[in-house]
């Protein structure tokens, strides 16, 4: 659960946004609706369930804000092939034993029990490193044959050969990480002198038909901020979708330092400079404000995780490689579903622990507050 649900007046964000009563059954959040109370198109079940009226989705998944869970993320392997220096230390983490990370068959299994049961429309695969995944094209057909869109986060490393089988396969799209353009900073940043083969993986990805193509980058004030426009360049000449990210606390190292985050409001401004840029806003509940850039079909998107959180709105749930439901990305607590299955119980019980994790989700993630409390495990194994 988010260390914000444990206060009866929590921060919603590092804006300084004030939720009253976070805990008790009058909580709301800006975007949602308050237990107990009906939005347009929907039916109170219970005194802390709202279930919508949306074809397909019976029993959706619903918090006691009203937030509806549509979008699932899919960690498949905690192991990755890089060391960003943001993320990890040099000599990497302490793998997951593999008997320990979910098999095809466990993944499959809570995948659609997610789409089936609980509404989950989208489920993004995650790492670690994804592509690491032994068989995962047959993994992407097993979980697109259930009807979710499928896309997949990537490093990019190892995509220029599997990017037609994934497509194949089902896949709709790909987010690829790329902080710099630059090989030796490229180099210094990952500790792995592998630029050129992401470049390669973009392109494979983009003449396969994994669209829109999805560009995120993480500044980091010191490092690589001085090169912004020129990534933004190079996504629109090449027809890619670039996403810049506030950086936040979940490195392995725990050395995130807010003074070196570089805000939204200086990425527009350094964009800015070179390109003119027209607000589109946010595309439902996705995390990314939008901004047109004149003169092109191009869009430009800033997630600012950190200084405009999207709590409010957030309808993602996550899934660890080894089988741990978290109900926000700085979750402290997490609902153990392996251990459910491995023990035999049928769909109903993994069904109620699934809706009783969602019911305990809090109203936001508190960065930047004095009640913030980190979450035990690194972004690399939680799955972004």
């Amino acid at each position: 659960m988010s260390s914000a649900s444990r206060n009866s007046a929590s921060r919603n964000s590092a804006s300084g946004t004030t939720v009253q009563g976070a805990t008790g059954p009058g909580a709301t959040v800006p975007g949602t609706t308050a237990p107990g109370t009906t939005a347009p198109g929907t039916a109170a079940v219970g005194p802390d369930r709202v279930v919508t009226g949306r074809p397909g989705a019976a029993h959706p998944l619903v918090d006691r804000y009203g937030r509806v869970h549509t979008d699932l993320r899919v960690s498949l392997t905690d192991r990755c092939n890089l060391r960003c220096t943001y993320c990890m230390p040099a000599e990497g983490l302490d793998w997951l034993p593999r008997a320990e990370v979910l098999s095809d068959d466990e993944v499959v299994r809570l995948v659609r029990i997610a789409v089936r049961r609980l509404g989950i429309t989208a489920v993004r695969l995650t790492g670690g490193e994804p592509l690491l995944r032994r068989g995962l094209p047959a993994l992407v057909g097993r979980i697109a044959a259930l009807g979710a869109e499928v896309s997949l986060t990537t490093n990019g490393i190892g995509l220029a050969r599997t990017a037609e089988a994934l497509r194949a396969a089902g896949l709709h799209r790909v987010n690829v990480s790329l902080d710099t353009l630059r090989p030796e900073r490229y180099a210094a940043l990952t500790r792995r002198d592998r630029l050129a083969d992401v470049l390669a993986g973009l392109a494979a990805a983009h003449a396969a038909g994994l669209a829109p193509v999805k560009v995120n980058a993480v500044p980091v004030r010191g490092v690589n901020d001085d090169e912004l426009a020129e990534l933004l360049g190079f996504a629109v000449r090449h027809g890619y979708r670039m996403r810049f990210i506030e950086s936040m606390p979940l490195d392995a190292q725990g050395a995130w330092d807010r003074e070196r985050m570089v805000t939204a409001d200086e990425i527009l401004a350094r964009l800015g400079e070179r390109f003119e840029l027209h607000p589109v806003g946010r595309s439902g509940n996705a995390p990314a404000e939008e901004w047109r850039i004149a003169g092109t079909d191009a869009v430009v998107g800033v997630i600012a995780s950190v200084t405009r959180p999207f709590c409010g709105g957030c309808d993602r749930v996550r899934l660890t490689a080894d089988g741990q439901l978290r109900n926000c990305l700085f979750a402290t607590e997490e609902s153990d579903l392996r251990a459910l299955l491995r023990e035999g119980a049928d769909d109903d019980r993994v069904e109620a622990a699934w809706r009783a994790t969602i019911a305990r989700k809090g109203p936001g993630h508190a960065i930047g507050g004095a009640d913030f409390v980190r979450p035990a495990r690194p972004m690399s194994a939680i799955g972004g």
